[in-house]
């Protein structure tokens, strides 16, 4: 009987031992978890949110707000359409509800599964980022449930810094490219052109251009297809950006649907290199400045915001 006692206690001893190394284990400054599949797969890591948030946060953050187009009947109030049908210059006779009409009848419309608050989702914002090259983080990235990439994001001999996962791919029709199964394409619509595209490269292949050439048809799951609503960017506008730039970035928008679909939210390859140019991770040339000043987004009030939502614990920002 004491045998067994004793075998217990030194059994308990070890596993707080154990515990006790897990918790003290290098983080790099990414929270209190080391960042590793078996520990991401634990309920106290996936959901690390608190409920409650700070004034600054809450000033901002809008729990009722749904990111995605659900082509319901009104779903767009007045000055959502008169905002965003202005963003790329003046609108000339455009139905939007027939559009919107047209592009649900090629692709399904939206299940509300997705936003089930009782399910906990890590999620691995993976901007495009010079500064990603050299970083080792592929595996930190793959480990989340949930892997978002933007634009024309290449993974092909980045894999070690970039991952090689992608659960959801945010793109415009300029900056389209043809996805793997299963992936979500997530279309960030900035003009009602964007809308038709996409119901074009699905269906007819018709429209071949909006103000350069764009590709007649993409390959993708049409199952598998959202589409951000246009208030949703109005949102990120007036309530983040607060007006600063014309609209937000496709990698902001991407990190506030994070925001709103997932309990932890890590965020990778934003702004400038190790040397302070701004350039994608894939490129040569790392000319200064080259995504910085499109003169539409405001990458230095972004890139404050980024950095605020991590202070706030918000999010985990690796830079």
């Amino acid at each position: 009987m004491l045998c067994q006692r004793r075998t217990r206690v030194v059994l308990a001893l070890c596993l707080l031992l154990v515990l006790w190394q897990c918790f003290r284990a290098p983080t790099d400054g990414l929270g209190p978890f080391p960042w590793a599949p078996s520990l991401l797969n634990t309920p106290a890591a996936r959901c690390t949110a608190s409920a409650n948030g700070s004034a600054w946060f809450n000033a901002r953050y809008n729990t009722a707000m749904g990111p995605l187009l659900t082509g319901t009947a009104h779903e767009l109030s007045a000055d959502v359409v008169q905002w965003w049908l202005t963003l790329q210059g003046p609108p000339r006779g455009i139905q939007l509800e027939a559009i919107i009409q047209r592009l649900f009848t090629v692709l399904p419309p939206l299940t509300s599964g997705m936003w089930d608050s009782s399910r906990c989702r890590t999620c691995a914002v993976v901007g495009n980022s010079g500064w990603l090259r050299g970083s080792g983080h592929g595996l930190r990235i793959d480990a989340h449930d949930w892997v978002l990439r933007m634009n024309r994001a290449k993974i092909a001999g980045f894999e070690r810094d970039v991952g090689v996962r992608t659960t959801h791919h945010f793109m415009y029709p300029e900056s389209a490219v043809n996805l793997g199964p299963g992936v979500h394409l997530v279309l960030v619509p900035f003009k009602p052109l964007d809308l038709q595209w996409v119901a074009s490269a699905f269906s007819t292949g018709e429209l071949t251009h909006t103000y350069v050439r764009v590709n007649r048809f993409i390959k993708a799951d049409r199952n598998k297809v959202l589409i951000l609503s246009p208030a949703f960017l109005k949102y990120i506008h007036d309530n983040w950006t607060q007006h600063h730039g014309r609209y937000p970035s496709t990698g902001f928008t991407a990190l506030l649907f994070a925001l709103h679909a997932c309990q932890q939210v890590s965020v990778f390859g934003f702004g400038a290199d190790r040397e302070g140019n701004w350039h994608h991770y894939w490129e040569k040339n790392r000319w200064s400045g080259a995504f910085r000043r499109t003169r539409v987004h405001d990458a230095d009030v972004e890139f404050s915001l980024i950095e605020r939502l991590a202070a706030e614990g918000r999010i985990l920002f690796h830079k």
